[in-house]
Formats: structure tokens, C-alpha cells, sequence
């Protein structure tokens, strides 16, 4: 099934060529960290974490510049920045050096994804939006597998000259990228005016409903930390089922996302619709969670089994959570702001996933039952709660005479 329109049709092109050249990358990119620039694991990780803070403070003042810039010019300035540093990776050397890179890599990725949230929402109506950011992401599964094969190639020659060739190799494709954005179709907010707009309608971070309920939304995305991180660490130190089974997992993972991302996105564009599949997606997350649990005491096949569908369940999870944040999103929204409403989106979302890995890992790990019981209260409080901070969002716009444009 192809996307609905001539437009969605490019963009998803467009999304599986981003996610190509990221996904080279990114499959190999441990080996490159560690061997090529020099950096211990745990300067890796303290290097992503501090980019990741910085990312965080920057979210909504990038988010304010892409609708000043333009969320097309945005976005394609945002690409083509990355694709720039990509270029530069095979020279940096030493942890300092990959600070930077990566603090500069995070506050353009920030930038661009504004520009994209932003130019998708104005450029599609309110009838192809959801619909079609479902093509995209499936498109973005697609693109991330051949990316990840292709760095598996790199990294099965085991000799550091490929390795060192990898982010050229993505960098070009970055590159296309970039160039592919700056020639989509111009949106409604991107031709600035003869005379500049005074807006009367506050900042993003003033609709404290609009934060609360990407808060809650936040915690809802947690099903990647259960996805990727829970699941694959129980299965491994708590049951008996064979560590070959993780690849079976992530591959069911990729192969339903890819099929099912536009059948759960279906009804999601209005905020009932959005809340509905919000519903859902808590409704399989605490099923996963309660599938999971029992196979500390499981054996042979029928471990093997349960813990497929839990992680199938879990994915089922993301794919209504996905959904529903985009209806959400689209919807509430401020049409004049909504490069700053991306940016406010992705730090209510940060504050309510940044704690989960540590805290899932512990509960499930460390308390066992009890955790993962524990787990599934925190996301049926999270779905209690996205539905007040909806509704008042959407009185907030209200109060302002703000309606987010068909």
C-alpha cells in the first residue's frame, strides 16, 4: 500500500533516505567511537548524556527559530548541517573533540526535527496528517534496516579503513537528503510576510496543559525502554530462553512497524481519536508487562513464546502511542507556533521518558513482580492523566481563539 498523495509519496522517500544514511552510521557506531576516535564506553556514554542535556534546554529556542526561519528553510539547513558534520567525523580524535560533535549534532538534529514536525503539520490537512506521518515512519523502519545492513557490511570486513569511510559514506547521503528537502513544496508558514505577524497568543511553555500532556505522553514512549532495553536484559539474566531469540524479536519489531504503523494510526487525526489510541497503546504496554513477568517461571518453548509476545504486545504499544501523539500534537497545537510547540512537545516528552531506563531496569530486574506491576501502574497513571491535560489544552487554545488549521 503506497502513501495517499503525490506529496506524502516524497516525503516518505525522503524519510527513507535520512534514515539510510543514519542508520550506517549508527549500527557500526560504537566500534567507531571506541576504535577509531579513541574513546572508552564510558566516555561514550557520558558524551551522549551531556549532548542529550544540552539538546534538552535548546528544544523550545529552536523550536521559536524555525517558525521565525521558516520550517522548511529550517529543516533543510538542519540536514544539511548534519550531513556536514558527519563529513567531519573522520577527523575527530579525543573525548573533547566528540563532545563538541555531538552537542552540535543534537542541536541541529533539534532544529531540523522542529522544522520537519512543524512543516509536515502545516504542509498536509488535517484529513492527511496523521495518516501520513504514519507512511513516514513506516518508511523510516524501512530505511533504517537497509542502513543497518549496510553498516553490518562495513563492520564484517573488520579493517578501520572501512570503518573510518563509514560517515563519508553517510554524509553523502545526508547530503541528498538535504538537498531533496530544500526542493519539497514551499508550506503555509514558510514565505515570511511583507509585514512581520505580532502574535498575541503566549509562548508554548505558557500552555502548562500542552508540557503536561507530552509529560504524560512521555511516559507513554517509555515502551522503547521496555522494547530495547527491559525486555532484551530480562530475557537474558532472568529466564531460560536462548539469547539468539533477540534477533527474532527486534525483526518481528521492524516487520510490524512497518505493516501496522497506518492501520493504528487510523482515526487518530481529532483528539478524541488520538486519546482513544493513547487508550490502546496502555492497554498493551500493561498486557506486555504482565506477559513478561511470568516467564521468571517458565520453561523451554513456553517461555520462548511469552516472552515473543510480550515484546510483540510492547510493539503494539509504540505503534498506538506513535498514533496518538501525533493527533495530539497536530491538534493542539498553536497553527503560528508550531515550531515552538515542537520543541515543547519534545521536552515535556524528555521529562517524561529521561528516568525509565534506570528506573524500568531496577523495578524489573532488581523487584521482579512487584516491579513490573509497578511499571504498569506508572503508565495506566500516564494515560489517566494525558486526558485532562488534553482537554485543557485544547480550552487553552480556546481562551485564545487559536484552531489549529485544516
Amino acid at each position: 500500500m503506497l502513501p495517499p498523495t503525490p506529496l506524502a509519496r516524497r516525503l516518505s522517500a525522503q524519510s527513507i533516505l535520512f534514515a539510510v544514511g543514519e542508520g550506517v552510521f549508527l549500527t557500526g557506531s560504537a566500534v567507531f567511537f571506541t576504535q577509531i576516535v579513541g574513546l572508552s564506553a564510558a566516555q561514550v556514554g557520558l558524551g551522549l548524556t551531556i549532548a542529550g542535556v544540552v539538546s534538552f534546554f535548546f528544544a523550545v529556542p529552536l523550536g521559536r527559530a524555525a517558525d521565525k526561519v521558516g520550517p522548511k528553510r529550517m529543516w533543510a539547513l538542519g540536514a544539511l548541517a548534519e550531513a556536514l558534520l558527519y563529513l567531519a567525523w573522520p577527523w575527530i580524535d579525543g573525548f573533547v573533540a566528540y563532545v563538541a560533535m555531538m552537542v552540535l549534532l543534537e542541536l541541529v538534529g533539534g532544529a531540523g526535527g522542529a522544522g520537519r514536525g512543524a512543516y509536515t503539520l502545516d504542509i498536509f490537512s488535517r484529513e492527511e496528517r496523521v495518516r501520513s506521518l504514519a507512511f513516514m515512519r513506516a518508511a523510516l523502519n524501512i530505511g533504517f534496516t537497509f542502513g543497518a545492513l549496510l553498516g553490518g557490511l562495513a563492520l564484517a570486513t573488520n579493517d578501520d579503513g572501512v570503518v573510518r569511510m563509514v560517515p563519508l559514506v553517510a554524509g553523502a547521503i545526508l547530503g541528498l537528503n538535504a538537498f531533496l528537502i530544500s526542493r519539497l513544496p514551499a508550506a503555509a508558514h514558510d514565505e515570511a510576510p511583507a509585514e512581520p505577524k505580532q502574535l498575541i497568543t503566549p509562548g508554548a511553555l505558557k500552555n502548562r496543559a500542552f508540557v503536561a500532556l507530552n509529560v504524560c505522553d512521555g511516559v507513554l514512549g517509555t515502551n522503547q525502554v521496555l522494547l530495547n532495553v527491559v525486555i532484551p536484559l530480562w530475557l537474558v539474566q532472568e529466564t531460560d530462553a536462548p539469547r539468539v531469540l533477540l534477533a527474532w524479536l527486534f525483526g518481528t519489531n521492524t516487520v510490524l512497524a512497518v505493516l501496522l504503523q497506518v492501520s493504528a494510526s487510523r482515526g487518530a487525526e481529532t483528539v478524541p481519536g488520538a486519546l482513544r489510541a493513547t487508550r490502546i497503546s496502555g492497554a498493551f504496554f500493561v498486557l506486555s508487562c504482565l506477559i513478561v513477568l511470568v516467564t521468571h517461571d517458565t520453561i523451554g518453548w513456553v517461555t520462548i513464546v511469552l516472552v515473543w509476545l510480550g515484546h510483540v504486545t510492547v510493539t503494539g504499544a509504540e505503534l498506538f502511542q506513535s498514533a496518538g501523539h501525533w493527533g495530539l500534537v497536530a491538534e493542539l497545537s498553536d497553527p503560528d507556533r508550531r515550531g515552538e510547540y515542537q520543541g515543547a512537545a519534545r521536552l515535556g516528552g524528555t521529562l517524561g521518558s529521561v528516568w525509565a531506563p534506570a528506573a524500568y531496569t531496577f523495578l524489573a530486574i532488581e523487584w521482579g513482580t512487584p516491579g513490573w506491576l509497578l511499571i504498569g501502574a506508572i503508565v495506566v497513571v500516564a494515560v489517566i492523566g494525558i486526558h485532562p491535560a488534553a482537554r485543557a489544552a485544547e480550552r487553552y487554545l480556546q481562551k485564545y481563539g487559536t484552531v489549529p488549521a485544516a
